[in-house]
């Protein structure tokens, strides 16, 4: 397990009483979460548990029924071009590249919230235009140079195998020069050469003070790599606490071996909360994509748990 690298926490997330309903449904119920300054997070839990409708509430594409979410303080606008403004960067489950834009391309797409050049600076393109494409430039290379892609910067994104395309979104997360940094299964899909790059990957990141929240159902992967773990089981916040207490759960342990425990919900009351977050997603507004990248999916992947 790693430790934290810092010696004064500062808190960068602050979810509290975080509820979505979907109708008279529950996707998730009262889910408190923080995450301190030079830490990785992890949220772990089985299919269906509400994880993704999470991560949702706290980048702005869902507007959560009840709670707060706050980053440094700041309660964050329901908007997710601001939230990614705000200094909160998130990756998605399926792939989301621009797949017929150049690797470079797509990063320079993530440094939008980052440059202040208007419309009039980019149609005359003066000086000012020029120095901050030149900037915007030599950043998106220093990424692609930290996530080891600089060498195929001119490449189509499409044409880079599927790890690769893992590392691109987050480098493009990353140019958006975000406090938080957001994973959805980061490792979904890979093989084990993969997962280990993507491990130290996500310990360079948070050793650049950028602080970490990730979703994964590798359990070997995520407790390796997580100063903390919180486990959602049917949209409630089953237990939290350091690897170590999370794996030695019993209730952890049931959850996912679908063992029914003291309160859990029916199968009938899953499955009609799993139908409402499919539908939401389904008739989400164009702009729930921040970066409004196409979706590329890995056939060979697990299947895409219900957001």
């Amino acid at each position: 397990m790693t430790t934290t690298t810092t010696t004064t926490a500062e808190t960068v997330l602050d979810a509290g009483g975080v509820t979505m309903r979907f109708g008279g449904l529950t996707a998730v119920r009262s889910v408190d979460l923080t995450v301190n300054s030079g830490e990785i997070v992890g949220l772990i839990g089985p299919n269906g548990a509400g994880k993704t409708t999470f991560f949702n509430c706290l980048t702005g594409l869902y507007i959560p029924t009840e709670g707060r979410v706050t980053y440094k303080g700041t309660v964050l606008p329901p908007k997710p071009h601001l939230v990614t403004q705000a200094g909160v960067a998130r990756t998605f489950q399926n792939i989301r590249l621009f797949s017929n834009m150049t690797v470079l391309e797509n990063v320079l797409v993530g440094r939008h919230t980052r440059t202040k050049e208007g419309l009039w600076s980019a149609l005359l393109r003066g000086p000012g235009f020029k120095r901050a494409e030149a900037e915007s430039r030599e950043r998106a290379m220093e990424l692609l140079s930290f996530t080891g892609l600089a060498a195929k910067a001119d490449h189509l994104a499409r044409n880079l195998p599927y790890g690769e395309q893992r590392k691109l979104e987050i480098a493009r997360a990353l140019a958006s020069d975000p406090g938080l940094l957001l994973l959805d299964e980061p490792t979904a899909g890979m093989n084990p050469q993969e997962t280990r790059a993507a491990e130290d990957l996500i310990f360079a990141i948070r050793d650049q003070g950028i602080a970490v929240l990730v979703i994964e159902h590798d359990m070997r992967f995520i407790f390796n790599l997580c100063d903390r773990v919180a486990c959602l089981v049917q949209g409630e916040k089953l237990v939290e606490g350091s690897p170590e207490v999370v794996q030695g759960d019993e209730r952890v342990v049931a959850a996912y071996l679908g063992t029914p425990f003291e309160g859990a919900p029916g199968a009938e009351e899953v499955a009609e909360v799993e139908a409402a977050e499919a539908e939401a997603s389904a008739s989400a507004p164009a702009d729930a994509a921040p970066d409004g990248g196409e979706s590329t999916t890995r056939t060979t992947g697990p299947e895409k748990e219900t957001p």
